[in-house]
């Protein structure tokens, strides 16, 4: 495997040796994974506090840094007094001896990963670092994701080198470090839900694939697809018709009932706060499937011409509540069905929008921005496949962000339109600011207007904002 410029790429930031061209632990990490797998009774590790001292011991074999005491603390309270006494159990019974095992299986999974990894979509899809604006694929199988996250569970991840790769830590010492310092009901539950996703794959391990690709939309014409990174004449001389927008007022993107692509409200550094104290859309999403928390592992902070696709996560649990009123609500089968890949078909696209631009958010130098990033998401890396598929999404960059809905929504529409998508779910949430939304769609359609057309009037709208000329929001000042 030490040849393959695929794994060599990601060797710094994985666990494992290398011996005879094989992946290995270190003989120490071997001794001590045999010994948790054997329960209990051998390695009497049955509480949160003994389990951060096994994690601590793990790290200091693997040369990885000093676990931080609030971390210990943080493992400790949450299946020691959080857990009940009967959960605990049956976690430190059955669950810690199967990831144990799992994690004895990572250097086979790896072998058997590079061993079957095919070319698609003329793309090699081997486990690697998918570096910023090199377009690329990664399919791992569900079992080696399983193992991966394991491995970011017992913190075993070194951290040495992937702040200048612009990657952040994968390993939750953090999660456990932010519920000690800050106990807060909806931290317990974003663990809840993580600790459920391991108990159900130690139950029963499933046998799919998950994709993780990086979208780049090329700075000059280099591309088979043509597709460059737009200028504001591209948008503006636009003549693609207006694709269907759908407004959903009650209802959430991941419940949505088509084959859509689903918008993942992106922090740049993909994951956002998920192990950290985040607790918005693309946190709740990464801890309800948590098969995507593995990307944080491979894939570098987002550039704007940039995006990133994840096809066939599977969903884990269900839950109710946002941000503060977070809380993990029990079991979730997931039906998506399965493509030729294996693939659950859930497509997540994150994307991430400027973060609290304020009135700068009106200027074209931001329009271009955040529509471009929108393209990027929406377009079609492989052209013949997924046409019928539509995009689900909502408030994008509104909220903490900071963004004007009204203006979001628009650019989104346009966006998808122009990549040629058949139709838009917006799910507004109850949004006041977009209680018009259906009636100005309805408006705009009934114009016969193009990409193009709406594109010119937002642009329009805009410097009237900035020059103080109107200080209504876009909708009114259109119609």
């Amino acid at each position: 495997m030490d040849c393959r410029e695929d794994f060599r790429s990601i060797l710094p930031f994985l666990p494992v040796i290398i011996r005879s061209d094989a992946a290995h632990w270190p003989p120490p990490v071997e001794e001590a994974l045999r010994y948790l797998s054997r329960g209990t009774s051998q390695s009497n590790v049955n509480s949160g506090q003994l389990f951060a001292l096994a994690i601590a011991d793990l790290r200091n074999s693997l040369g990885v840094s000093t676990l931080h005491p609030s971390a210990s603390l943080g493992l400790s309270l949450f299946f020691d007094t959080l857990m009940s006494k009967d959960e605990s159990e049956t976690w430190f019974r059955d669950v810690i001896p199967r990831l144990a095992d799992l994690l004895l299986k990572l250097p086979a999974l790896l072998e058997a990963h590079y061993q079957n990894a095919a070319v698609t979509n003329g793309m090699e899809t081997g486990l690697k670092l998918l570096e910023a604006q090199q377009p690329g694929i990664v399919i791992l199988s569900q079992e080696l994701i399983a193992a991966l996250l394991a491995c970011a569970l017992f913190c075993l991840f070194p951290t040495t080198g992937r702040g200048e790769k612009h990657l952040r830590s994968i390993n939750f010492d953090k999660l456990f470090l932010c519920l000690h310092e800050r106990n807060r009901a909806n931290q317990e539950n974003k663990i809840k839900c993580i600790v459920h996703y391991f108990e159900r794959v130690c139950k029963n391990m499933p046998a799919g694939n998950v994709s993780f690709e990086r979208k780049v939309l090329p700075l000059r014409n280099s591309s088979p697809s043509n597709i460059v990174y737009p200028e504001a004449d591209f948008w503006i001389n636009s003549t693609i018709s207006l694709c269907r927008l759908e407004v959903h007022i009650p209802g959430l993107i991941e419940d949505q009932p088509t084959e859509a692509l689903e918008v993942d409200f992106a922090n740049r550094y993909i994951g956002g706060g998920v192990l950290r104290r985040g607790c918005v859309q693309e946190e709740i999403r990464f801890v309800t499937n948590p098969e995507l928390i593995t990307s944080m592992l491979f894939l570098p902070m987002m550039a704007d011409n940039e995006a990133i696709e994840i096809i066939g996560s599977e969903r884990f649990s269900n839950y109710t509540g946002y941000s503060s009123s977070f809380r993990f609500s029990g079991d979730h089968e997931d039906e998506k069905g399965i493509d030729k890949l294996r693939r659950r078909k859930t497509r997540i696209i994150a994307i991430d929008a400027l973060r609290r631009p304020g009135e700068a958010q009106y200027t074209p130098e931001c329009l271009l921005r955040e529509i471009n990033k929108s393209f990027c998401g929406f377009f079609n890396s492989f052209e013949g496949e997924g046409e019928e598929i539509g995009v689900a999404t909502g408030n994008w960059g509104c909220g903490a962000f900071g963004g004007d809905p009204q203006v979001k929504a628009v650019i989104q529409w346009l966006a998808a339109s122009q990549a040629k998508r058949p139709f838009v779910l917006y799910y507004t949430f109850g949004l006041e600011q977009l209680e018009k939304l259906e009636m100005v769609v309805q408006w705009i359609v009934s114009q016969k207007w193009s990409v193009g057309e709406v594109w010119s009037k937002l642009v329009e709208y805009s410097g009237q904002r900035l020059s103080g000329k109107t200080a209504v929001g876009f909708f009114e000042w259109l119609i």
